[in-house]
């Protein structure tokens, strides 16, 4: 019998500093950022956290509006070319000042093989300085959501990057030692004081922030703790201020406790299964000599063995939106109810679709899951192998931390896994071509897309979608593309989360559908 909540509370032992001035904000996740270099890893924690002390040409407000960055205005001067005037008197976290020149370098800084949001920084084209506060980009072809692209996109200080022999990301997969893994050096509202991978990472209040900030933290202490139960227990007793990603089974708790409060909303974020169909024989799996991933007919049984809703009731608690979708909003197939539904759970449908595949009898495979990124991550790959098990699919579940597990996958190590796809963009562009497209050598084209699955029909439609002008026929082929990735099964969705915050109940926090936690609007009370 497991412990309750609030038994657990008095016995939870946290390694944590006395009580802390009233603007430290002291928070906590089940797991850690990647990294600190702003353009080697594109996961959302990782890149909420560099959020604060790096920023984009653009931001997003609250509502996830594109407001003046380090831009103050933008325009397109022809289909292939944008200007952008810079914001003049910025200041990086040292004391140099910010131009055109960091623009261009960071750009194209974010072209390398290394970066993964090549993809982002390549769909933007050539950029030039045009004056210290004047940068144009030029491409080859239309880019309908150029905007879209550069967002995500965030401004390293040339000069501390070569004097530091950062001038390219880091190589995260190969756990490369880098400078700007564990500094930082931007413009934004916080500055990075101590970086202790694992342990505690540190930032302070940039006194000489350009931008207003609106909350009174002046301090962010942040610790990775893994237990679910020690956490909550944590912010129960006071210890901890606020954490991300509180257990589902005990937020109704939580909402009923005294000095904690809820914060929840849902994200935008697809989970999904990704299954291997590009190796004639799988890897960690019975089958010799064949791959049962690249029969469609094993991907559809493997799907419709999938008990959704078991998941989002027992393993969920109701908050998750299961979805026959394979991008992380609706708003990305323009809610397209034939898209959205889910194929039915039905195991004597599974079962017969097996044994037309050739396997009766099912067969061994393993699958790739981890334990610290998603809700209920684990859980959910455990509870996927029981329901597999049902139709003779004998499932091996590999649960890790995301700083083991993401370069996992990067290097194709898989036959399984469990991927999440998300942020601040709607738009089908930024699925399609990094997640879903044919996997290609270089541009970040299908960089995402670890299953390695190849449909010429897809990426044909994929591809045109990216440079079509004309709104209707992108639409037709956004919709044309999505359902044949469906019918095809190369991935099997799951849900979307519903995303909960924990905080103490002297918290305010803004809780925006992209998960990011954004220090500059957080207010402490007494």
């Amino acid at each position: 019998m497991k412990p309750t909540l609030l038994a657990l509370t008095a016995a939870a032992a946290v390694a944590f500093a006395a009580a802390a001035p009233a603007q430290t904000l002291r928070f906590a996740s089940q797991g850690d950022p990647q990294t600190m270099d702003p353009h080697s890893q594109n996961e959302s924690f990782t890149n909420s956290v560099n959020q604060q002390v790096y920023e984009y040409l653009l931001s997003r407000d609250k509502q996830l509006n594109f407001v003046p960055g380090l831009a103050t205005s933008w325009e397109q001067l022809s289909p292939l070319k944008w200007r952008f005037k810079l914001r003049q008197g910025v200041k990086f976290h040292d004391g140099s000042a910010f131009n055109a020149d960091d623009v261009v370098y960071s750009i194209n800084r974010a072209k390398e093989p290394t970066s993964q949001i090549a993809v982002y920084a390549n769909a933007v084209g050539v950029p030039k300085k045009i004056d210290d506060l004047t940068v144009e980009f030029e491409m080859t072809k239309v880019n309908p959501i150029f905007l879209e692209h550069i967002a995500p996109l965030f401004i390293l200080d040339k000069e501390w990057s070569e004097k530091n022999k950062a001038t390219k990301p880091q190589d995260f997969k190969n756990k490369e030692e880098h400078y700007a893994a564990l500094n930082a050096n931007g413009t934004g509202p916080y500055m990075l004081v101590k970086r202790e991978p694992g342990i505690k990472t540190t930032w302070k209040r940039n006194p000489n922030y350009w931008g207003k900030i609106e909350g009174n933290v002046q301090e962010v202490v942040f610790t990775p703790i893994a237990n679910d139960a020690t956490r909550t227990a944590a912010l129960i007793s006071g210890e901890l201020d606020f954490i991300l990603d509180p257990p589902p089974r005990d937020v109704a708790k939580l909402r009923s406790t005294p000095g904690v409060k809820i914060i929840d909303g849902p994200e935008n974020r697809i989970v999904f299964i990704g299954m291997d169909q590009f190796r004639d024989e799988a890897l960690y799996t019975s089958v010799k000599g064949k791959n049962p991933f690249k029969e469609l007919k094993v991907r559809q049984a493997l799907y419709a063995a999938v008990d959704i809703e078991t998941i989002k009731n027992k393993l969920m608690s109701g908050q998750s939106y299961p979805t026959g979708g394979n991008t992380p909003s609706p708003k990305a197939y323009y809610n397209d109810p034939k898209i959205e539904a889910r194929y039915p759970f039905d195991l004597a449908k599974a079962k017969q679709l097996m044994a037309e595949a050739g396997y009766p009898n099912g067969f061994e495979t393993q699958l790739d899951c981890p334990n610290n990124r998603y809700i209920q991550d684990e859980e959910i790959c455990v509870a996927l192998a029981s329901m597999w098990e049902k139709i003779g699919v004998k499932v091996r579940v590999v649960a890790q931390p995301r700083v083991t597990y993401f370069p996992k996958l990067e290097k194709f190590d898989s036959a399984m896994y469990m991927l999440g796809w998300g942020g601040a963009v709607t738009d089908a562009e930024t699925t399609l071509t990094p997640v879903m497209r044919n996997l290609q050598p270089t541009g970040g084209v299908g960089s995402y897309n670890y299953g390695r699955s190849t449909n010429a029909k897809f990426d044909d439609l994929a591809a045109r979608s990216s440079v079509e002008a004309d709104p209707v026929k992108r639409k037709e082929l956004i919709l044309a593309a999505l359902t044949e990735w469906k019918e095809q099964v190369h991935t099997i969705p799951l849900h979307r989360q519903v995303i909960p915050w924990a905080a103490r109940s002297n918290v305010t926090a803004v809780h925006r559908p992209d998960n990011y936690f954004i220090w500059e609007w957080v207010t402490i009370g007494k």
